[in-house]
């Protein structure tokens, strides 16, 4: 008997076995077709995929799809943009020329390279003050928005100072005041720090994605860079503001500042930017509304532009990188002046 039972159950195990076998050898046969049909469908997706990025890349330059702005409204390009009506034989880091309304490039020379900002920096510390801040609520000067290198560009501030938001900005845009940047900086988001932050985060928003900054002034940092279409990109969005217009048209601001003991003081800024405060001469039939200087060491000289033209169609004009101030304005006027050939 225990023989027996010994057989039927070998007899039943081989049974259960080639049941599980042949379960198997089918789950098989309905498996190879399904996978061989992923596989298809995955290869196809990384090939479509490939050629859409490559489109992109040639036609727009990807990291604009990354702004919120409509992209039919910016000018776009990956290249170079050569103009019989500038060419220059200076060294500059980049130079561009773009026709705002028309969303058209006239000129463009390395305008997706890194490059240092200097104080056109300061146009995203503005751009960030107008959209955030009440231009009438009185900031406090601290200590440390004082604490500015010694070599970089002031307006004059003191600890303790108080005075109206609007003023800093005139305090930052035309002297290019690196402690009025700070006292920005701070009223807005409680610290450089995390002002920085969120300059990286609307950078990002306007399709500047080759920037990053680490401080809100500009003075040089290796980790503290843009590109001249970036600069494009932002500036775009700030000439959007009257208030922004309206302080980089301005050849000088007179204001009275509060100090720390309750006593008032008289300062009076002059622009820094040579065609607004009248020290060179505009082409002909164009208007120079205003812009935003820069200048280190390791930037160059630097200068970007609004500007518009006799039927008052608006254009954004860039020169970054040039040896001196006097290489500086010579290329600009040049550039500028490639808007009346074009016409």
């Amino acid at each position: 008997m225990k023989c027996i039972n010994k057989r039927k159950r070998m007899f039943t195990g081989k049974r259960k076995v080639w049941k599980k076998r042949r379960k198997r050898n089918l789950r098989g046969l309905f498996l190879v077709p399904i996978i061989a049909l992923i596989g298809f469908g995955v290869v196809y997706w990384m090939n479509s995929r490939i050629s859409v990025v490559a489109f992109e890349s040639d036609s727009y330059g990807t990291h604009i799809y990354q702004s919120t702005l409509p992209v039919d409204d910016l000018c776009v390009t990956t290249e170079n943009v050569a103009s019989d009506a500038f060419q220059t034989e200076d060294e500059l880091h980049a130079a561009a020329l773009f026709q705002v309304d028309e969303a058209n490039i006239l000129y463009a020379q390395n305008i997706h390279e890194k490059i240092y900002p200097a104080s056109t920096t300061k146009i995203m510390t503005a751009y960030l003050a107008i959209k955030y801040g009440n231009l009438s609520d009185i900031v406090t000067v601290s200590e440390n928005a004082v604490a500015v290198p010694l070599d970089s560009s002031r307006a004059g501030l003191c600890t303790g100072d108080q005075l109206p938001l609007e003023a800093l900005l005139y305090g930052l845009m035309l002297p290019s005041g690196n402690d009025s940047a700070v006292a920005i900086a701070e009223y807005i988001s409680g610290s450089e720090e995390a002002f920085t932050e969120l300059m990286n985060d609307e950078a990002q928003k306007l399709g500047a994605t080759n920037s990053h900054f680490v401080t809100s002034h500009g003075y040089h940092d290796e980790n503290h860079y843009t590109t001249a279409y970036d600069l494009y990109l932002i500036f775009n969005e700030c000439v959007k503001y009257d208030k922004f217009l309206e302080v980089i048209s301005a050849s000088e601001y007179a204001t009275n500042i509060t100090q720390a003991n309750g006593t008032y003081r008289k300062v009076l800024w002059r622009q820094t930017n040579l065609y607004v405060n009248g020290t060179r001469q505009v082409p002909e039939s164009l208007t120079v509304v205003g812009g935003k200087t820069g200048t280190t060491d390791e930037a160059g000289a630097c200068l970007i532009l609004y500007s518009k033209d006799s039927q008052s169609h608006p254009y954004i004009s860039i020169v970054m990188g040039a040896d001196t101030k006097v290489v500086l304005y010579d290329n600009m006027t040049k550039l500028i002046s490639a808007i009346n050939i074009s016409q």
